[in-house]
């Protein structure tokens, strides 16, 4: 059995920090956003179609956004930008949304330097001063960059600055502001000790695929094990093959009818593996026999990724803090990927 190790202070300190401050700083960067989430709602209303383009966490949010989006009738569709640069999508009437948290990541300026952006191109970043904001228009998040390596803060900012277009586009935000008070980070050592002997980690989701996504790349960077990501149809596919007691699958289950398909999923991975399981659940469902239940307040579209995504970050940060004696310092990359 793997040997918990006790929790870096100087990094859990900073990083800690970051997310107790996240939630404020989304509900200041609604507040803030202005005629620029005015001017972005009104182009994706006239365009129809909506392409988010990001990378590392800035997809992850892209991908957490897309079925917010669609529920309104916009065709909305998240790719890596170094894809839209190698095989791009043709964006002749689209509206495009480019998220770089600190307005410097090399794709993000060789796309616009290479004359690929669309007339109704915006930008998303935590840096007011980036080379980003001095393209495009941007929505800017409040509270500056964060600090420590992996995404935090900046992913709810993201969101956050995301929710202050949909509200333009005739979405509720009720939910998603009564979310922001609503999210909490429960102890983990409980569900840190069920993945006690994982030496790989597969999240998934459904409607919560995004914030699944969010959560690997966290993960990976942190615990340096390797983590990635599956849609929970995709996972069923055949990678469940890989399924194995050193295999730990988290998975994200929301108060919407795509929960069936997660129950039954997380039902065939106890029922047909011994992989630990970890479900982060909003359904308000009863629990899933053997998966290590980790409750969240109940909600579904954007309102539930900000409840899930905090918890979830909670278990990231402490699930690698009990694997690795340096957690938060970067090896072989650094926090702004500046170069392809």
């Amino acid at each position: 059995m793997t040997t918990l190790l006790e929790p870096q202070s100087d990094f859990m300190t900073t990083i800690h920090a970051e997310m107790a401050r996240q939630m404020s700083d989304s509900r200041d960067s609604i507040a803030q956003s202005g005629d620029i989430a005015v001017d972005i709602a009104e182009a994706i209303r006239r365009t129809g179609r909506l392409i988010l383009l990001g990378m590392g966490g800035s997809h992850a949010v892209g991908r957490a956004l897309e079925p917010s989006y669609r529920a309104l009738g916009i065709e909305a569709v998240a790719l890596p930008l170094s894809e839209q640069l190698d095989s791009p999508l043709p964006l002749d009437g689209w509206t495009a949304i480019v998220t770089s948290q600190s307005g410097e990541s090399a794709e993000v300026l060789r796309w616009f330097s290479e004359g690929h952006a669309p007339k109704d191109a915006f930008g998303l970043t935590m840096e007011g001063a980036s080379s980003l904001a001095g393209i495009v228009p941007c929505l800017v998040g409040a509270g500056g960059s964060e600090i420590p390596f992996a995404a935090t803060r900046s992913l709810t900012v993201t969101l956050a600055l995301h929710a202050a277009v949909l509200q333009h586009l005739g979405a509720d935000l009720a939910p998603v502001i009564a979310a922001m008070s609503q999210a909490t980070a429960p102890d983990m050592q409980k569900a840190i000790s069920h993945f006690a002997n994982v030496r790989a980690i597969v999240t998934s989701g459904r409607n919560q695929q995004g914030v699944a996504e969010a959560i690997a790349l966290g993960l990976t960077e942190l615990s340096r094990l390797p983590c990635f990501s599956l849609e929970s149809g995709q996972l069923r596919h055949g990678p469940v093959e890989m399924l194995h007691p050193d295999v730990g699958v988290v998975m994200f289950r929301t108060a919407d009818p795509s929960a069936t398909y997660v129950t039954n999923l997380a039902e065939f991975v106890v029922r047909e593996s011994k992989s630990p399981l970890i479900i982060f659940d909003a359904s308000d469902l009863p629990p899933v026999d053997g998966a290590h239940m980790i409750s969240c307040p109940t909600g579904h579209g954007l309102a539930a990724c900000f409840t899930l995504l905090s918890a979830a970050q909670k278990f990231m940060v402490d699930f690698a803090a009990a694997r690795v004696p340096d957690v938060g310092t970067p090896q072989r990359c650094s926090k702004v990927t500046k170069v392809e």
